[in-house]
């Protein structure tokens, strides 16, 4: 008796065919890389948007100009009665060098205090370094072809302290300096030409933001 072999291979043909796995689909590719192009595309769109509302740098710091308490004749250091972060009032002594008693003539904070007793000091060398508070601002420091031309005093200004992550604050541009950072030179790689930078002093309610100290970093995005 002949085997009826045309089942049995019609059962191989089936069998091949069901373990053969179906190609996969390009679909999931080809929405992830519409995904990516789109979101892309916005990212780049909000960039340019973003270049022409704000002048933006990350080059600027909380800072106050220094008062240096210096002796006004030469002499040795005697006494430091204060120390760095203390407030101090007005009229009250700091330091002693030779005769001289030295006082600070308003209040506010130590950022430094000379603690080398028995070293001589000369007028014009600080004994002790201090700020007032209320005098800190934000200084920007912005390259003379990346905005500066659109800048004005009492634009608004939004920033952010390093130490706050991204927490935004509001201030305004209070003052824009007539003359470059000297001793800071910066070289444009493609020509060798010096690139200026500029300061812009960027106020904002000290009161309401007392734990900014001097020297921490900030954001700047000035509105134009």
């Amino acid at each position: 008796m002949e085997k009826n072999t045309d089942h049995e291979n019609t059962g191989v043909e089936v069998k091949a065919h069901k373990d053969k796995k179906p190609p996969k689909s390009r679909k999931p590719i080809i929405i992830g890389l519409i995904i990516l192009f789109v979101g892309a595309s916005a990212a780049g769109i909000w960039y340019y948007e973003d270049q022409q509302k704000y002048v933006y740098t990350d080059k600027a710091t909380v800072s106050a100009p220094l008062i240096q308490l210096t002796p006004k004749s030469p002499g040795i250091l005697k006494d430091v009665m204060v120390y760095e972060g203390e407030q101090v009032f007005a009229h009250q002594t700091v330091a002693r060098v030779g005769d001289d008693v030295i006082s600070a003539e308003i209040p506010g904070v130590v950022i430094m205090a000379k603690q080398d007793i028995g070293a001589v000091y000369n007028p014009g060398q600080a004994v002790v370094t201090m700020i007032d508070p209320k005098e800190l601002r934000i200084v920007a420091r912005i390259e003379e072809d990346k905005g500066l031309k659109d800048i004005k005093v009492l634009d608004k200004v939004f920033f952010t302290v390093d130490s706050y992550g991204s927490q935004r604050f509001e201030g305004m541009v209070e003052e824009i300096s007539n003359t470059s950072r000297t001793g800071d030179v910066v070289f444009n790689i493609s020509d060798k030409r010096e690139e200026q930078e500029y300061e812009v002093k960027i106020r904002y309610d000290a009161a309401d933001y007392p734990a900014f100290l001097n020297g921490m970093s900030a954001k700047v995005w000035i509105v134009k």
